[in-house]
């Protein structure tokens, strides 16, 4: 099939989903990205392939490379105690727990939103206002004093406090704040000139608005349903094309070694035995029989927002889905893969 024939169909897989978003897909020198739906409904502002778009828990992985580049500097090791690198009482907390168990979510900290108990993000802010939430310390309000879920090592239970947690080290450890650091150290050394950690009340040109569906078929922006600044655990913006410069960056070693590259990248523990998924510092990940990484799994979901993107580490082939709505990035992934 030629490019043409992909980017058609592409383009029709759209439609079938009345996606709202954008695309990229590249397979060694072969690219191609697309759009649909708005940014802004309001103005019938359309998305366009620069619109930069929330990524939830996409951004995880900024955190762990963020953390990583501190490892290599020498700054800490993956195995330093939490209570050795903050300034903040976590009363109930283990003292054992280590940098290695947060970025693996074996910590057993309390998640501030356990996806087991809670279905509704939005319940987070009905004691703690979204539009006072700017930075990783004050996320802490909402799991501080709360008492551990497991033991340190114990078993993999995802787990958005324990990122939080490692924003806080990072901005001890370095001495500045969380974002600013990951856009020095990772954004522009990677030439990601459009994305960032942007606050809801002061968005910059191109940026989507996040969008739900209410029961009766009406649409609202997640303004009050998200932190006014996103963290650690999720909320930076970026651009498809951005993202895939990410990728391109980690694996030509431009943000870390190669041998912190490889450590960051490979397998820790395993999520789901029967599908071969695991969890190393760089995310979800497939592996084949023989324990080789197929591909890497990115995902971030919260109200109005909807990301996924697979790298193929050997295959040299990035894939990146970014919405502006709850749902629709998982559907269209999957037809890349098929397609491309």
């Amino acid at each position: 099939m030629n490019i043409e024939n992909k980017r058609n169909k592409l383009m029709e897989a759209q439609k079938k989903y009345h996606f709202s978003g954008a695309f990229y897909a590249k397979k060694q020198a072969e690219v191609i990205t697309g759009s649909s739906g708005y940014r802004n409904r309001a103005e019938k502002l359309k998305n366009q392939t620069d619109t930069r778009f929330g990524i939830a828990s996409g951004c995880k992985l900024f955190t762990a490379v963020a953390v990583a580049k501190l490892v290599e500097m020498g700054k800490i090791t993956f195995a330093t105690k939490l209570h050795d690198c903050v300034m903040e009482e976590f009363p109930y907390f283990d003292k054992n727990i280590t940098i290695h168990h947060l970025l693996t979510h074996t910590s057993g900290v309390p998640d501030y939103f356990d996806e087991e108990e809670m279905d509704d993000y939005e319940q987070l802010w009905e004691y703690l206002p979204m539009y006072k939430v700017r930075s990783p310390k004050d996320f802490l309000p909402l799991f501080q004093h709360k008492r551990m879920q497991k033991h340190p090592g114990d078993s993999f239970q995802y787990n958005n406090s324990g990122y939080i947690l490692l924003g806080l080290i990072v901005e001890q450890v370095a001495g500045c704040s969380f974002s600013s650091f990951v856009e020095e150290h990772i954004f522009k050394a990677a030439d990601m000139s459009d994305s960032g950690y942007f606050e809801m009340d002061d968005l910059p040109e191109r940026t989507a608005l996040g969008y739900m569906e209410d029961s009766e078929g009406k649409w609202k922006t997640n303004m009050y349903s998200l932190p006014a600044k996103g963290g650690p655990d999720g909320g930076a913006y970026v651009t498809v094309a951005d993202m895939a410069k990410f990728w391109k960056a980690l694996k030509t070693f431009q943000l870390l070694s190669e041998e912190m590259t490889k450590q960051v990248c490979q397998p820790h523990e395993c999520v789901y035995a029967e599908e071969n998924i695991f969890y190393g510092y760089a995310g979800y990940m497939e592996l084949d029989d023989n324990k080789n990484i197929i591909k890497h799994i990115q995902m971030g979901y919260d109200p109005g927002v909807n990301f996924r993107a697979v790298h193929y580490p050997y295959e040299k082939k990035t894939m990146i889905v970014c919405s502006n709505e709850s749902e629709g990035a998982y559907e269209l992934l999957k037809e890349m893969e098929r397609i491309i």
